[in-house]
């Protein structure tokens, strides 16, 4: 029997223009990513968001990117969101209050046990595994030893972490994440995306999953 070929999903997070939204959509992006905490050089508030997510159409998920927020900063997020996607130190109980389904960032620190965390936010549709920089939540540009990543993690792996064109085919081949999410990899400037970059990108994982597939049955 013949395996079934597998097809790396595509977010773009922390976009800020109008053209950069109707670039993803053009490109086939699976999700678009929206910043929603005020420390980061990619955030949109509220008037942004609701001006930027009516852009996407449908069947393209708009995911809102939080830091330890107050819970009535999120509702008043929700109108605009598809998906949930928490950075800090939330629990899973802070995850699921809002009746939406939502994915949690590990930042791979030394010692982290992701078996452990993954049973910890069970309700998660996902576990995005980025890099760790002390007291930066997410958006380093750094990546991670793949190999960190334990198999049989019951979870749909997002994987981040310092992707761009130039890595993204060798991680896929690496790791087999059910998505790929990059920011920094796909601007010329900050908060400025490239449509130039994100093609490079979209092609780049294109290929990994040609590589992966074929090396797979």
């Amino acid at each position: 029997m013949t395996a079934a070929m597998q097809r790396t999903r595509v977010k773009f997070c922390g976009l800020t223009r109008e053209q950069d939204v109707d670039a993803a959509v053009a490109l086939g992006a699976d999700a678009i990513g929206f910043v929603l905490w005020a420390g980061s050089k990619r955030a949109v508030d509220v008037d942004q968001l609701a001006r930027l997510a009516a852009r996407v159409p449908a069947f393209i998920a708009r995911v809102g990117l939080f830091v330890d927020a107050a819970p009535e900063e999120v509702s008043r997020a929700l109108p605009w969101l598809d998906l949930l996607q928490f950075h800090g130190d939330e629990s899973a109980a802070e995850c699921e209050r809002y009746d939406r389904a939502y994915i949690k960032a590990l930042r791979m620190r030394d010692g982290l046990d992701v078996h452990a965390a993954a049973r910890c936010y069970d309700s998660a549709r996902g576990l995005l595994l980025d890099a760790y920089r002390p007291g930066v939540p997410g958006g380093t540009g750094d990546t991670f030893d793949w190999s960190r990543i334990p198999p049989g993690l019951g979870k749909a792996v997002i994987l981040a972490g310092g992707l761009s064109d130039d890595n993204v085919s060798q991680a896929i081949r690496q790791v087999r994440p059910h998505a790929v999410d990059v920011s920094g990899g796909i601007e010329s400037a900050a908060a400025i995306k490239d449509a130039g970059r994100m093609r490079a990108f979209v092609n780049a994982v294109a290929l990994g999953d040609r590589v992966a597939n074929q090396t797979s049955v």
